[in-house]
């Protein structure tokens, strides 16, 4: 079409879809940016010892706004930016149903709307049980699964997505074949996202249990290595220091494989680059969080930190799979099973 004239009716609804499908994933960002927050608030709560400072739920001391003095701030405000969460949620899963084709990813954000609603009533639950350790831990691990979805969400509405989606063959480097490094990189970002949730979990224990300062030393243990295994406390505490490792060397490892393996077009060296950083201030966080007796902000940021470091695993774990069927259809193409113009 020559310049400056006007787009005809048959190039409008492509136009008008990419703006919708733009918009639609900068909504998804911006849930999932604000659920980071809500962890981050909810990590408060836990932090000043506020979970009860409202005995009661869905009301606060049976008012829809108290006074918003002491614990009750941070508890009635870690109400108030999960009921914003869910109010963004219901929207994005509205969004998705009426204007994403794919059904697998309207079948996401279905499970996120599902989780979001399961998720407030088990923090209902948390207060008018008191704080119960098993149900406390479940509150904040759905949280994390909740956020994981919301971030699944983003990535497949991106742009990066549906372009591999599309012409996956064409972008992939032909060393990325199936039977390279592609399925490992993949294997590799999803054990290493299941470590870093595992050690989400075992974090939570260790908080809920009250455990935070059960080895009040770091690096050492009592001064030692292995620190006398006596105690639950203990253990716990010192089986997620042990989890911190795992997970390090994982992170380390994975960051070495992506750059030696990854294509220069495949989006994953970035990523990679991002959750060894996070990895790092995470560490950071967590010595921190020790050397100042669990003060307030280095305990918070790292509960946020621990959010981070999945999201960004959960990131490369997808990328790495969409690199990988792509690979396959470059692989497939190659060796004459499909045609390389044929989506991946």
């Amino acid at each position: 079409m020559p310049a400056g004239f006007p787009a005809t009716r048959e190039h409008q609804p492509d136009a008008a879809g990419a703006a919708a499908s733009r918009a639609l994933h900068h909504y998804t960002i911006a849930t999932a940016a604000a659920t980071l927050f809500l962890i981050f608030v909810g990590g408060l709560v836990t932090s000043t010892g506020s979970g009860l400072a409202v005995p009661d739920w869905p009301l606060s001391f049976g008012r829809l706004f108290p006074p918003m003095v002491g614990g009750v701030f941070y508890e009635h405000g870690h109400r108030m930016v999960a009921a914003s969460v869910g109010i963004l949620t219901v929207i994005l899963a509205i969004w998705v149903w009426q204007r994403e084709p794919r059904p697998w990813v309207r079948r996401l954000a279905a499970a996120s709307l599902a989780a979001i609603i399961v998720q407030g009533l088990l923090g209902g639950l948390t207060v008018l049980l008191r704080l119960p350790t098993a149900v406390s831990v479940l509150h904040a691990s759905l949280a994390q699964f909740f956020f994981g979805l919301v971030v699944t969400l983003a990535v497949c509405t991106g742009p990066w997505w549906r372009r591999l989606e599309q012409h996956g063959a064409a972008v992939v480097t032909e060393a990325a074949g199936p039977r390279g490094s592609a399925g490992m990189l993949f294997l590799g970002s999803l054990l290493t996202t299941l470590l870093i949730y595992a050690q989400i979990i075992l974090g939570a224990v260790m908080r809920h249990l009250g455990a935070g300062l059960a080895i009040p030393d770091f690096p050492l243990a009592f001064g030692r290595l292995v620190p006398p295994l006596a105690f639950p406390p203990v253990i716990i505490h010192y089986l997620h220091r042990l989890g911190a490792l795992a997970v390090t060397l994982a992170v380390i490892y994975l960051v070495t494989r992506v750059r030696a393996r990854s294509g220069p077009h495949d989006g994953l060296r970035g990523t990679a680059w991002m959750l060894l950083g996070i990895l790092f201030a995470q560490l950071a966080l967590g010595a921190a969080t020790i050397w100042s007796h669990r003060a307030v902000p280095p305990t918070t940021l790292h509960v946020a930190g621990g959010a981070a470091l999945l999201a960004v695993s959960l990131i490369l774990t997808l990328r790495s799979f969409r690199v990988w069927r792509a690979a396959a259809g470059r692989f497939a193409a190659t060796h004459g099973l499909i045609s390389e113009q044929a989506p991946a």
